[in-house]
């Protein structure tokens, strides 16, 4: 479904990704592994055009998306949820995800703001209160709940579960779990490998910018240095 070959990108002068290779498949949760710094967060803002990659392809169902506007990306179907959660605080929980809320490209789960409170019930219970007075885990929902009400075919989530509470932690678990049984693909950044396992199918672990090693989440040891 999304194919990244031979990506670079840099921030000005710095050079941040060295030839980056990993395929995300329909209905299968890949995780890339790395410490901070690693070149994750880059490597999804550049598959979501967020950054324009220096060189390389992106191509999601068989078409480049590399050249085109994050705006174009988002309407053939990849939805992006960054580690800032970027949800409008001074709307209420119903109001984002009305903000989300776009027509299914064709083969895309569809979602309904009644199915993502279903997902995430904590939600529910809150459709009136202004996300700005959500605790950051229960707006971590919200940005993936706003997320999918635009009916993506594969969603990008920058650590998702950092920070928060172990409750909340599994309950996004379960969620990511949810989606994966719906049929979407999950490109899932991460750096705690045994949390990755629960959820993940294939990883890659980047360190400076590359892919130093790629295979099933089993072969991967809880004690990698990240």
């Amino acid at each position: 479904m999304l194919e990244v070959k031979r990506l670079n990108a840099s921030y000005g002068r710095a050079r941040i990704l060295f030839g980056i290779d990993l395929e995300l498949r329909g209905g299968e949760v890949a995780v890339l592994l790395g410490p901070n710094g690693a070149g994750k967060t880059t490597t999804l803002k550049s598959v979501m055009g967020l950054l324009r990659p220096d060189s390389g392809e992106v191509r999601f169902e068989g078409l480049r998306i590399d050249a085109l506007e994050p705006f174009e990306i988002a309407r053939r179907g990849l939805g992006y949820v960054p580690e800032d959660r970027r949800i409008f605080t001074s709307l209420t929980v119903a109001e984002n995800l009305e903000v989300g809320r776009k027509a299914p490209p064709r083969g895309a789960p569809a979602w309904s703001a009644e199915k993502l409170y279903a997902l995430f019930p904590v939600l529910a219970t809150m459709r009136g209160r202004l996300a700005a007075h959500m605790s950051g885990g229960e707006q971590q929902m919200l940005a993936i709940a706003r997320t999918l009400m635009g009916n993506p075919k594969a969603l990008l989530l920058d650590e998702p579960a950092e920070g928060l509470a172990p409750k909340i932690v599994e309950d996004i678990a379960k969620a990511i779990l949810a989606l994966k049984q719906e049929g979407l693909a999950v490109l899932l950044c991460e750096q705690n490998v045994a949390f990755a396992r629960l959820l993940g199918d294939r990883a890659y672990l980047l360190e400076q910018g590359q892919v130093r090693r790629t295979g099933a989440l089993a072969e991967f040891e809880d004690n990698l240095p990240l």
